[in-house]
């Protein structure tokens, strides 16, 4: 039998994992060595945010919101993922030993933000 609250408990599980990971020190990270040329990091970012958005879009596509209420939902969740890794890269600049908050990766994380946004405005919102 399905969970109808299955979406959204994956959703805060994800959500937590990635405070965890977000949060890790820096002597627990692997070092970076030839992934650092291809900008792993950056995609890492890029695919927790995407993830991150359509995890929650999914939650509440299952509402019953008419398409242009369901978007406007989706642009805020978008806006909250944004708000959520800047906040998350300040932390670890001020608070995370052996971390730096870094603009790039606010950058990858809005990219992926908008991204996990587009998909999810693609695969759940009727025309």
């Amino acid at each position: 039998m399905h969970n109808p609250n299955a979406s959204l408990y994956l959703a805060v599980l994800y959500f937590i994992i990635s405070v965890v990971l977000l949060v890790l020190p820096g002597s627990d990270l692997p070092r970076e060595n030839w992934l650092s040329a291809i900008y792993f990091d950056k995609w890492v970012h890029i695919g927790m945010f995407a993830l991150l958005v359509f995890l929650w879009c999914r939650v509440l596509s299952k509402r019953n919101y008419e398409a242009r209420k369901l978007n406007t939902v989706f642009v805020q969740i978008a806006l909250a993922a944004i708000v959520y890794g800047t906040i998350m890269e300040l932390i670890q600049g001020l608070f995370i030993p052996g971390r730096s908050g870094d603009v790039s990766d606010i950058i990858a994380d809005t990219v992926g933000a908008w991204g996990g946004y587009y998909f999810s405005r693609w695969r759940f919102i009727k025309k």
